[in-house]
């Protein structure tokens, strides 16, 4: 596996101490710890912020970790702190906000379908159906607890945004998140403002589903092999108006498929700039529980329905 780096060379401001960094050939520059009189300095460069720049978390996958030097952190946090699950959250010095570094439960601490008292189930590639790469076992899962829900993990998401629907008083609660839909929800909010749109964000009727609760389907059914399983997949539409339905994005005067086919085109239009995070798009008429919304994902692979 090839290295990874989180933190490099950076030089420190002047009259700053530099706490201690690490390097990987070929990865760009992406933090710098340091420390003043006056107190800490923390500079979080554009490549942890993803191509929409606006993501506000760094997920370090647990099976990485050996791949990993982290010295800078590790000097302010301790030298477990990216060996057990935890948010660490550090304040830009630049602009002031705050920046995340999660670090995951491992899958193989999962028991008899439970992730602590959280039930979850299995996945298709526990049975041995694996239909590719990018439906292997997640890496592990995000322990969201009723203080740390609230972590905003891009300009406008947070965790609790993603967390299954079900199991409301059970906590920790289990999840999994793939910065990657992360990245591409936020590129969206922007062709939509670009559209001429009023996009404070998107709403996201589902995010991650456990397997167990994904098995349980509905009257419209589930596919068992379902992106939401994987963290890399939402359901969502846009409602500025917050009458808790999407918004007449066509300007017909109506709200049906079509305004959810006019979401998609901005979709279409994110995977044609970038083609790293194409993925799966689905488009869902309205019921009479809900009005229509549309599937996305960053599967890696173009899929339509």
């Amino acid at each position: 596996m090839a290295a990874l780096a989180y933190l490099a060379a950076v030089p420190a401001a002047a009259g700053a101490q530099a706490l201690g960094v690490a390097q990987s050939p070929g990865v760009a520059e992406a933090m710098v710890v340091a420390r003043r009189s006056t107190g800490l300095i923390a500079f979080i460069a554009d490549s942890l912020r993803g191509r929409s720049g606006q993501l506000r978390a760094k997920i370090i996958q647990h099976r990485d970790l050996d791949a990993l030097r982290v010295d800078s952190l590790t000097s302010l946090l301790g030298d477990a702190a990216f060996k057990r699950p935890s948010i660490w959250s550090l304040a830009d010095s630049l602009g002031g906000e705050l920046f995340h570094f999660i670090t995951l439960v491992p899958f193989e601490s999962k028991q008899n379908g439970k992730v602590g008292v959280y039930r979850v189930g299995r996945w298709p590639a526990e049975s041995g159906r694996l239909l590719n790469a990018a439906y292997r076992l997640p890496a592990g899962f995000i322990e969201v607890t009723p203080e740390n829900q609230e972590t905003q993990v891009s300009s406008h998401f947070r965790l609790r945004d993603f967390l299954t629907k079900d199991q409301a008083t059970v906590w920790p609660k289990a999840l999994v998140l793939d910065e990657r839909l992360l990245d591409k929800l936020e590129l969206i909010v922007a062709e939509l403002r670009l559209a001429g749109h009023k996009a404070p964000g998107l709403t996201v009727m589902s995010g991650f589903r456990t397997p167990q609760y994904n098995a349980r389907g509905g009257r419209a059914g589930r596919a068992s092999n379902s992106r939401h399983q994987y963290g890399d997949a939402a359901d969502v539409f846009v409602d500025a108006n917050g009458d808790g339905r999407m918004d007449d994005l066509n300007g017909d005067g109506k709200v049906n498929l079509l305004d959810a086919q006019a979401f998609l085109k901005l979709v279409e239009r994110v995977e044609r700039k970038y083609p790293e995070l194409t993925g799966g798009a689905g488009l869902y008429r309205a019921t009479s529980s809900h009005g229509p919304y549309v599937h996305v994902d960053a599967r890696g692979e173009r899929i339509r329905w």
